[in-house]
């Protein structure tokens, strides 16, 4: 016979079954809510952002915009309330597993050890970890930063990833972690670190923001980032709409209008391997 203790014990697991459950359900919740949400970094651009009207902007969230409305068409709602929902970096993947996102629109670099805890989309763009610095620091590839010291946000993969190329390359440079990019761009503006390390293409957003001349990337990279949408874990009929709405994107010219929305205006073309991204991405139906 059961003692009381166990009995409550198994009632309270089946209860934490059913409430995962019941949030891996995402479609089943939107239809009954008539809204998705629509998770993003209001600090990541030109991948996420809020714009000079303080709306939310950028590749990924015009993506997730597009997946809102295969979503929407999925469910064949005549309406759909899409709500964007900031998400700082500390709390990015812990917002969707509680349920406080449906899909993090973000610049999130796939990893296995993320995928315990979530799963991802198919690959929405790939780049590298590289240094930004002020333009006349003279950093101009990652060896450079010898005798320097570079600021890296925590709890991102550019952190263990340039330690990890740092201790490879035997590069002595000291490596300040800071709790997020505004910090980090803060200090490198005041002169308190020599460099930022993080993705190429967020660097890239800040270069893009400053005034010419101010800033510069180095030209080598010291880690391989590939970027995806954060969804529940064991949600098959919700990622198989978003990884079908990517892929019908992928295949035509859509893609080409969000990549040039978001990157034209400072000539940047897609590289080779993002060209190779979208390409295998067009899966057919």
């Amino acid at each position: 016979m059961l003692h009381k203790n166990s009995i409550a014990l198994l009632a309270l697991s089946a209860l934490c079954t059913f409430a995962i459950q019941a949030h891996a359900d995402t479609l089943g919740q939107i239809r009954k809510s008539g809204e998705i949400r629509l998770g993003y970094r209001t600090d990541a651009p030109p991948m996420s952002f809020n714009d000079a009207n303080g709306q939310a902007a950028g590749y990924s969230v015009e993506l997730c915009r597009r997946i809102a409305t295969a979503v929407k068409d999925e469910l064949k709602l005549k309406e759909l309330k899409v709500t964007m929902v900031p998400l700082s970096n500390e709390e990015r993947i812990d917002a969707i597993a509680d349920n406080k996102a449906d899909i993090e629109c973000g610049s999130t670099t796939i990893t296995l050890s993320r995928q315990r805890k979530v799963d991802f989309t198919s690959i929405t763009f790939v780049t590298g970890g590289s240094v930004l610095s002020l333009a006349d620091s003279g950093i101009d590839t990652v060896a450079k930063l010898a005798g320097k010291s570079v600021a890296v946000v925590s709890d991102t993969t550019s952190e263990p990833a340039l330690k990890a190329y740092l201790a490879k390359n035997l590069i002595d440079a000291k490596v300040m972690v800071v709790p997020n990019r505004d910090e980090a761009m803060k200090q490198l503006a005041a002169k308190q670190v020599d460099a930022f390390a993080g993705d190429q293409i967020v660097q890239i957003g800040f270069v893009m923001q400053a005034e010419r001349g101010t800033f510069k990337l180095t030209s080598d990279l010291f880690s391989y980032e590939p970027y995806a949408f954060v969804v529940r874990r064991n949600d098959a009929d919700f990622r198989l709409v978003a990884n079908r709405a990517l892929a019908q994107i992928f295949r035509g010219d859509q893609i080409n209008d969000v990549y040039m929305q978001s990157f034209g205006k400072v000539g940047l073309r897609p590289s080779p391997m993002l060209v190779s991204v979208y390409t295998l991405g067009a899966l057919p139906e």
